[in-house]
């Protein structure tokens, strides 16, 4: 055979191949919802409860107290605590663990926890948290913590490298939890007083769900590991801490990970009078946009606050804002956050019914990523995060149908080019 015809045969090979695998990182499989979920039940009505209990694997238990904490200066201060006052185990997965000043906080507090004895486990995942400064990790390792990422990048894993874990929680001796939309970066530092200054939301969890949360990151550490988490040092007996009513939802492309999009789409649903949607990242797919259009003409009113741009990725931005005519042409009101980058993830439905966690509106959240959320149907506690919101509203400005219409060729052009890359933004 002609050497150059191998050649080229091999070549030809290697592309095939690439282009397969490229494909199956770009094109996640479809979702089983494929048109808005009708109005049947409004969350205020205990038949919600239940159906929501029957759907999802996680149960609806009361005896919850759920702390709000709005900005790094509330946020960090209370999981460094409760990392100091660890017994008998730290568990800890989060998408993004960035050097810097609150990462060596972080890494010197768990590395003193571990040379008391106190197990502890930390799991990043590979792709979000580069870049990582060795001798962070070196701090952690050295001390015996046992530090992991999840799904490094391999020859033999790239059929998967698009499959991410994007979920953020720390359990202190499976009794107290963490979750929310913080990173360990310096950017959530501070008071979202200046660009520098993210704003982000994250919830300190006390009562029965926080087995369930133990139970996410016990998957992703299996598949890290092999390691199988059991007994009193996870899952001890859960007193009642409050009054709220919680339930956890978790989702992966491995196993469920419909069900976070089913999720958002039956609580919208399920909206008689006003559905607040804070997203750092809002890159809604048609059927998500269809129950957003859906619920206006209820006479439901829409609010969503998104970043401006300020964001982090200017890309989501652009292919966000593409998708934004039909919603502004329904009534829905888009408003974009002024101060810094914004980067809550939270949906409040009516005053009955709040979603709080890792998973943004977007495709890449219910396709690809691992994700945890926690359900919360409790007045007061929405009543807390509509404040929340409605501070944040004071501090965002408003596109109108006319603004978007009108913006320049070269902005549309963007946003156009952009919406191409909608299912991995």
């Amino acid at each position: 055979m002609d050497w150059r015809f191998a050649l080229k045969i091999g070549a030809f090979l290697v592309a095939t191949a690439a282009l397969s695998l490229l494909a199956v990182n770009l094109m996640p499989d479809e979702t089983d919802i494929r048109r808005p979920v009708p109005h049947v039940v409004a969350v205020s009505d205990p038949a919600f409860l239940r159906t929501m209990h029957a759907v999802f694997d996680g149960d609806i238990a009361g005896g919850h107290a759920i702390s709000t904490l709005v900005n790094g200066d509330e946020i960090f201060p209370p999981m460094l605590e409760a990392i100091e006052a660890a017994e008998v185990s730290i568990n800890f997965e989060t998408y993004i663990y960035w050097s810097g000043e609150i990462a060596l906080t972080f890494a010197n507090a768990l590395a003193a926890k571990a040379r008391e004895g106190v197990p502890v486990r930390v799991l990043v995942d590979a792709v979000g948290s580069l870049p990582f400064d060795e001798d962070i990790i070196a701090i952690m390792t050295g001390a015996g913590v046992v530090f992991e990422r999840f799904r490094p990048v391999r020859w033999y894993t790239l059929d998967r490298v698009n499959y991410r874990t994007h979920r953020k929680l720390l359990i202190v001796d499976g009794r107290i939890g963490f979750t929310g939309g913080v990173g360990i970066g310096d950017e959530w530092l501070g008071d979202a007083r200046n660009p520098d200054e993210w704003r982000d939301n994250h919830y300190r969890v006390e009562g029965p769900v926080v087995a369930d949360m133990q139970g996410a990151f016990a998957e992703n550490w299996l598949e890290a590991t092999g390691e199988v988490l059991q007994g009193d040092a996870f899952y001890p007996e859960l007193e009642p801490a409050g009054e709220l009513l919680a339930q956890h939802v978790k989702s992966s492309p491995n196993g469920g990970s419909k069900s976070m999009h089913q999720m958002l789409l039956m609580a919208m649903a399920g909206a008689s009078e006003h559905i607040r949607i804070s997203m750092a990242y809002f890159v809604p797919d048609d059927v998500s946009i269809a129950q957003l259009v859906e619920a206006r003409a209820r006479g439901v009113q829409v609010d969503i606050i998104v970043p401006s741009a300020l964001t982090d990725v200017p890309i989501v931005r652009h292919g966000s804002r593409h998708f934004w005519g039909e919603l502004l042409e329904a009534g829905v009101r888009i408003f974009e956050y002024r101060p810094t980058m914004y980067h809550p993830k939270v949906l409040i439905i009516d005053r009955h019914w709040s979603t709080i966690g890792s998973t943004n509106l977007d495709e890449r959240s219910f396709r690809l990523n691992d994700e945890s959320n926690l359900n919360v149907y409790d007045e007061t506690f929405a009543q807390t995060q509509i404040d929340v919101f409605d501070a944040d509203l004071a501090l965002s400005d408003e596109v109108t149908l006319e603004q978007w219409r009108n913006r320049g060729m070269w902005e549309k052009t963007k946003d156009w080019a952009a919406s191409w890359f909608r299912t991995q933004l």
